[in-house]
């Protein structure tokens, strides 16, 4: 485990720690009660709870079990949400990632974009071999970007969450080393300049 919080950095996002000044802001996102309505827990209600939210994803740092990075835009400074590395099993080599992003921020392309950057971080320096996620089998927006950064479906748990006073089945998607490294070869893939056809993903 790194002594320092490690500071990432992707072409439109600083990911850096979270403190508890971050607190207004995470709970202008998480008391958005229909936009967070398939995170897993129950939307904030007091302003508080966003520095207390703050610190318990700080607290996976200290507690050696994760990290929780603040996505901060580097055009205006402004945290537009977080993801992490999780539930981390030294000896099994594998964690589990989450995320979340401002109502107004989705479907620019931010989270996958962070995502890239702590998945390195993942198979590269924590050196996990596998990174799990989990998402409400109606959030369609998740899945898609879980599939286009690699990861496989691998069933569906039944009734694994509870949140809103009722049991939710997760659908469960993991990513392998080999399958990322795989992905990464074939996205900086040249072009192939006889057939007039580029190969590999789009940004």
């Amino acid at each position: 485990m790194n002594k320092h919080f490690p500071i990432l950095r992707s072409p439109r996002l600083r990911l850096r720690a979270l403190t508890p000044a971050d607190g207004p802001a995470l709970f202008a996102i998480h008391s958005d009660a229909e936009w967070m309505r398939w995170y897993g827990v129950d939307p904030l209600v007091d302003e508080a709870q966003g520095q207390q939210l703050a610190e318990l994803f700080a607290g996976w740092f200290t507690a050696g079990t994760g990290y929780r990075w603040a996505l901060e835009r580097k055009e205006d400074k402004r945290l537009i949400g977080t993801c992490g590395l999780f539930r981390w099993n030294k000896s099994w080599h594998n964690c589990v990632t989450g995320y979340e992003i401002a109502r107004d921020c989705q479907g620019q392309g931010y989270m996958r974009e962070a995502l890239e950057v702590i998945l390195d971080f993942g198979f590269n320096m924590m050196m996990v071999h596998r990174i799990q996620a989990e998402t409400h089998p109606d959030n369609l927006a998740s899945i898609a970007l879980l599939e286009r950064l690699g990861f496989r479906f691998e069933g569906m748990h039944r009734e694994q969450a509870f949140w809103g006073g009722r049991f939710y089945d997760l659908n469960c998607f993991s990513l392998l080393e080999q399958e990322w490294r795989a992905g990464k070869r074939e996205h900086n893939r040249p072009a192939k300049a006889a057939s007039g056809e580029a190969s590999g993903q789009s940004g």
